[in-house]
């Protein structure tokens, strides 16, 4: 089987372990667990577009953009990264409709265990997708806000005491959780959560936001092969043609035999995909 189009981020669907598609172009969706195990061979053709406008380009900015939307999109602007410096109540936003499609929106604060106890946030309908992509093994709502700006207000106050970075190595050679380690996860959540409410006044908390209503860990499987020893990154452009086996996927990454690569990194490159038949 050979497809050949313009990297988006890799799909998920909610199951046990969780389902993976290849993106291509947001038309073409190939499933990726049923071809782990197998030798798949990707070649990057060289080619680059804007995942915003389509424009042609040669470098890509931001996970796909080109230059001039990142300095024109709402989607590029630093309140994504810094939810907390959200400015679309100064009447400054670059997109005021996207921003009322995406930022306007309830939102919940989490915590999650990626490569440790983190505290992050996440639109209400982004559940559980946002946990996929960080390849969190568990996560947990603890509070529920009516904006991004205010979430992000209440994750830059937790940030003091928690975690809101994912260390990727770490997070990649992590292995299947064990129900011994998963209760240690839960405990360290719960920890987590109630320094949280120790240290931050509620009256701060209320200010911005309100409990989560019954809050609960939730774990996740990851279709893992093998779990490796050794995290090597593979750069499609240093190295346009390879071929290698997959042996997992986790997070935004699929695992080789002989290394990783973060698909979402990748967003808006162009590629041709090989992947073997099935013999019957």
């Amino acid at each position: 089987m050979h497809y050949t189009g313009y990297l988006r981020k890799l799909n998920t669907k909610p199951a046990t372990p969780i389902e993976y598609h290849l993106n291509l172009d947001d038309k073409l969706f190939i499933p990726l667990n049923p071809h782990i195990g197998k030798q798949i061979q990707i070649t990057f053709t060289g080619h680059i577009h804007c995942i915003a406008c389509g424009k042609s380009i040669k470098k890509a900015y931001q996970q796909g953009y080109c230059f001039p939307c990142t300095q024109q999109l709402a989607r590029c602007d630093l309140c994504i990264v810094k939810p907390e410096l959200c400015h679309y109540h100064q009447g400054t936003c670059r997109e005021p409709s996207w921003g009322e499609a995406h930022c306007m929106k309830p939102h919940i604060v989490y915590l999650a265990y990626t490569s440790g106890v983190k505290v992050g946030i996440t639109r209400y309908t982004n559940m559980p997708y946002r946990w996929h992509d960080q390849g969190a093994v568990c996560a947990m709502p603890i509070y529920q806000v009516s904006t991004r700006l205010n979430a992000g207000l209440v994750e830059a106050t937790l940030s003091q005491w928690l975690n809101d970075k994912t260390n990727w190595r770490t997070m990649l050679s992590m292995p299947h959780t064990t129900d011994h380690e998963q209760s240690i996860i839960i405990e360290k959540l719960y920890e987590a959560k109630h320094l949280v409410q120790e240290r931050l006044p509620s009256t701060q908390i209320k200010a911005y936001s309100q409990d989560y209503p019954d809050p609960k860990p939730l774990f996740f499987n990851f279709p893992m092969q093998l779990t490796p020893s050794k995290i090597a990154s593979i750069n499609i452009q240093k190295k346009p043609d390879f071929c290698a086996t997959l042996v997992g996927i986790k997070g935004q990454y699929l695992i080789f035999d002989t290394g990783v690569i973060n698909i979402r990194k990748y967003s808006g490159h162009q590629i041709s995909i090989t992947i073997p038949l099935d013999h019957q």
